[in-house]
């Protein structure tokens, strides 16, 4: 993939270009037993260069065990980062939410501490320092991929927003990652920053297309310590297709919405849709984009592929998510069309987009497919 711009373009802030390194350098600032927090949301919008410089030290000088480190991360990240480090026994403990096999396996085995979380209350949670209490109760570490720094100091983010603002506020130092291999996302981002109790205030969301915050990550500049240059694209999701059971689902919740629509208990468009991901989310976006409704709204956690056709089709008008949840078939659909496209998404902290007070308010209509439904409770 071609160029976007120098590093040089897109660090804005001319001070912090002293700080430029190689993702060797930046090896240093790693010890074991610290606690690390990463950005990205499924695998997008994470660090990719120097996780895996990191990597090949521990490989390179047999430090397997001997380089430990507690995760921080939204959700998921890319396979050859994640699963690496667990491959190599680079993870003590992981919160709040993984999709890895290699570290699946080390988690059921008990080689890693996992903890799981509700997407939304674990920002608040390590902002609390829950989760790094008996250290202080911040991170060490912030490694984050960004699109740009401004002029100010401020991280504009990539592809993801996931818990990468709570991270960033509560690490004691930031490297930053900036990818020049992909076009900057800059403006698709509302950051709004909650504080914590008794000074909380409503999330002020009535509309998804409401922003409330920045299109950066506000930022304390004195804190980052390097910033690398990355050209790594995303490792997409793997992509999924229908089946005749999941059209078949598909289906009846589209005639489902009808029916309610004619009762009168829905509107013409519907209200904010939320879907997850898998085939049969697959077959209902799809089964959305050929129905009769128009004027969509979706207000979910992640983009997937089918949201590309459903935008296409136009009957989708707007996106709310934290992460573009794309297959590398479904990126290269994104980039074809990104001029359109980035002005129909906006991407939310998962402290957002998951939040409950606003899912309530907005009346989303949740979908997401359970393994097992015990309906006697």
């Amino acid at each position: 993939m071609s160029d976007y711009g120098t590093l040089q373009d897109r660090v804005r802030c001319k001070e912090l270009l002293k700080l430029v390194k190689t993702p060797e350098q930046c090896v240093e600032y790693f010890k074991d037993g610290m606690n690390v927090g990463m950005s990205g949301f499924t695998p997008v919008g994470y660090p990719k260069v120097v996780p895996v410089a990191l990597c090949d030290h521990v490989e390179k000088n047999n430090l397997q065990g001997k380089l430990k480190l507690n995760l921080f991360i939204g959700a998921s990240i890319g396979a050859e980062v994640e699963d690496r480090m667990a491959t190599l026994d680079m993870i003590d403990r992981r919160w709040p939410y993984q999709t890895g096999k290699e570290l699946g396996k080390a988690i059921n085995s008990g080689k890693i501490r996992m903890g799981d979380k509700h997407l939304s209350m674990f920002a608040q949670d390590l902002k609390f320092g829950f989760y790094t209490k008996d250290s202080g109760g911040g991170l060490d570490v912030a490694v984050i991929e960004a699109s740009a720094i401004t002029e100010n100091g401020d991280i504009i983010l990539s592809g993801a927003v996931g818990a990468a603002n709570e991270v960033i506020d509560i690490a004691d130092k930031i490297i930053v990652e900036i990818n020049t291999g992909l076009p900057s996302f800059e403006g698709m981002h509302d950051i709004f920053m909650t504080d914590v109790p008794p000074y909380r205030q409503i999330i002020p969301i009535t509309d998804a297309k409401q922003r409330i915050g920045t299109p950066w990550v506000p930022t304390d500049k004195s804190k980052i310590v390097a910033i690398v240059e990355s050209k790594m694209p995303d490792n997409g999701r793997a992509l999924r297709g229908t089946d005749p059971q999941a059209q078949a689902i598909a289906d009846n919740i589209v005639d489902f919405f009808s029916a309610e629509v004619k009762a009168g208990r829905l509107p013409k468009n519907l209200l904010p849709l939320q879907s997850g991901v898998g085939s049969i989310a697959n077959a209902v976006v799809g089964g959305l984009t050929t129905s009769p409704f128009e004027d969509l709204i979706v207000f979910t956690e992640v983009l997937q592929d089918t949201f590309l056709d459903f935008m296409d089709s136009g009957k989708c008008k707007y996106i709310n998510c934290t992460s573009l949840s794309l297959s590398n078939e479904g990126f290269e659909l994104w980039w074809k069309d990104f001029a359109k496209y980035k002005n129909m998404v906006l991407m939310r902290p998962q402290q957002i987009s998951n939040n409950p007070e606003v899912i309530r308010r907005l009346g989303a209509i949740g979908m997401n497919t359970p393994l097992e439904f015990d309906i006697f409770a």
